[in-house]
């Protein structure tokens, strides 16, 4: 079991329900293939079951892979199930098609290698849709999210003048595989020390090693990281504005059937007002988007 340490500033959270020990070994099943209590009202829509696949149709149940440790986004409930606005919409997916969810908690870079192999139905982990991502699976745009940087309260950090910096960042996202190389790069351009990288399995690790003096600042997207600065009781602030905004998307096979599904489950979550109310319940509601687009990522 991998122990995560927490701060008594972050587990203090409730809202947040930091854990101090998270098992994110592949295949841990949770949820127990049961709707939340926010979606269990939730009618399916006919259009977007007709077009299920007949395997996950007949199945009657939706596997969504998750790395449950980005909050507010989707992280572990007191109980170890996967929580967070994020899975409450991929919740409400499920039962417009008239499915049960059933997630399984494995490591951010493992779920798509998972949707390939047939493991997963769909990933839901704040997958920021992305050409390079394109390439082996499909989106499902279904919100819109930039990079924002903290650091210490009071400690002026500037990410466009950051080299030789410390700054941590969960591995896998896209400010590990997209903005750290560039930001390093530009800093050897320039004849300046590199970014010092410090990767951690969640995001939690990540918020740490700043509050603990580990690193300078950390990288994440938007609402993780202002859920980050909330988590800690005010020992961290942000360090500019949000930049490089781009889609969040539910990843499904390249070309399969399913993601057309998704789409159309998800555009029927915003007519009927369902998605708006999740977002708004959550407080993440400026980064709501007007239609479900496939493959939007345009970066």
């Amino acid at each position: 079991m991998k122990i995560r340490v927490v701060l008594p500033a972050l587990a203090a959270v409730t809202a947040l329900a930091l854990t101090g020990c998270v098992n994110n070994a592949d295949s841990e099943g949770s949820g127990g293939g049961t709707k939340s209590p926010a979606t269990s009202d939730i009618k399916a829509d006919s259009a977007a079951v007709a077009l299920l696949p007949k395997d996950v149709k007949d199945s009657g149940k939706l596997i969504i892979g998750t790395d449950a440790s980005y909050p507010p986004n989707e992280y572990k409930d007191a109980n170890g199930n996967p929580t967070g606005w994020n899975v409450t919409l991929a919740d409400a997916v499920a039962a417009k098609l008239g499915l049960k969810s059933e997630w399984q908690v494995s490591k951010f870079d493992s779920i798509i290698p998972n949707i390939n192999g047939g493991k997963f139905n769909m990933g839901s982990s704040s997958f920021t849709d992305t050409l390079e991502r394109q390439k082996s699976v499909d989106f499902v745009d279904y919100y819109q999210a930039g990079t924002l940087w903290a650091a210490p309260k009071g400690k002026t950090v500037n990410p466009e003048d950051a080299c030789g910096l410390k700054v941590s960042v969960q591995s896998g996202t896209v400010q590990d595989t997209d903005e750290m190389p560039a930001r390093q790069q530009a800093c050897k351009d320039a004849g300046k020390p590199e970014i010092q990288v410090l990767k951690f399995d969640g995001q939690e690790e990540a918020t740490n090693a700043v509050v603990l003096g580990k690193a300078d600042a950390l990288s994440a997207d938007s609402p993780v990281t202002l859920a980050a600065i909330k988590a800690t009781g005010g020992k961290l602030e942000a360090s500019g504005e949000s930049f490089d905004n781009a889609p969040y998307g539910f990843v499904t096979a390249k070309g399969s059937e399913l993601t057309k599904a998704v789409q159309a489950a998800v555009e029927s979550l915003m007519k009927d007002g369902t998605y708006t109310k999740i977002l708004t319940d959550a407080g993440v509601e400026a980064g709501a988007v007007k239609e479900a687009v496939i493959n939007g990522g345009k970066s």
